[in-house]
């Protein structure tokens, strides 16, 4: 897909953080699991239990200033998950794949039926609104872009691998330019460091609601 079809198609992309991390955010970046422990010095038994095992639950690495929240990996549990990879390739490795990558919706709508989802309706988060065209502008060469949504296998377990990541370019389109799927997910690799300066807006939000729009 051209770069510029897909930023026109996508003009805002959204992500949902931890409440009050923003400032985290705005301080250090947006960063994967994996940035995260480099940049804690996370190694061995303590780090394989963050980078490849399954995240039932939410949890803090790091004390003080320099703690970051884990997001939980609820929606593909190792069972589930393992029907909808590629024969031979394991649970353990897609956790490890994912973990290299910060996430960002490239829908809205998939943005609000996460915040309404059950395990997250009760909760606030800090919602991004991410400038597409700025981003893309300094990210393009390590954004990949997936046709679903990745970690999720509810209600259906549906087939996913490596090949469903595509550099904007590769991304499969008709033979009008348009894309072959629309596109689910954003993934940068490792990190955005400075993404603060391509946010446009932050949210403070529980379920739908807008409960506060928080200074950039």
């Amino acid at each position: 897909m051209e770069v510029s079809k897909f930023v026109g198609l996508y003009p805002r992309l959204f992500h949902m953080a931890e409440v009050n991390t923003w400032p985290s955010i705005r301080q250090r970046g947006l960063l994967s699991t994996v940035a995260v422990l480099d940049k804690l010095g996370i190694t061995g038994a303590e780090r394989r239990q963050y980078e490849t095992d399954h995240r039932p639950e939410k949890v803090t690495v790091g004390q003080g200033a320099e703690a970051v929240v884990l997001r939980d990996q609820k929606p593909m549990p190792p069972e589930r998950i393992a029907n909808a990879l590629p024969k031979g390739m394991t649970p353990q490795q897609w956790y490890q794949f994912l973990n290299g990558k910060v996430f960002m919706w490239a829908q809205e709508e998939r943005l609000l039926t996460l915040l309404g989802a059950r395990a997250y309706r009760k909760l606030e988060h800090d919602v991004l609104t991410i400038d597409t065209d700025s981003l893309v502008a300094a990210y393009k060469d390590r954004i990949s872009l997936c046709r679903m949504n990745s970690g999720n296998t509810f209600p259906y377990w549906h087939h996913r691998g490596f090949e469903d990541f595509h550099r904007i370019e590769a991304y499969p389109t008709k033979k009008s330019g348009d894309p072959e799927k629309r596109v689910v997910e954003v993934v940068v690799d490792y990190a955005v460091p400075d993404l603060a300066k391509y946010v446009v807006q932050v949210r403070r939000m529980k379920g739908g609601e807008v409960r506060e729009i928080l200074p950039l």
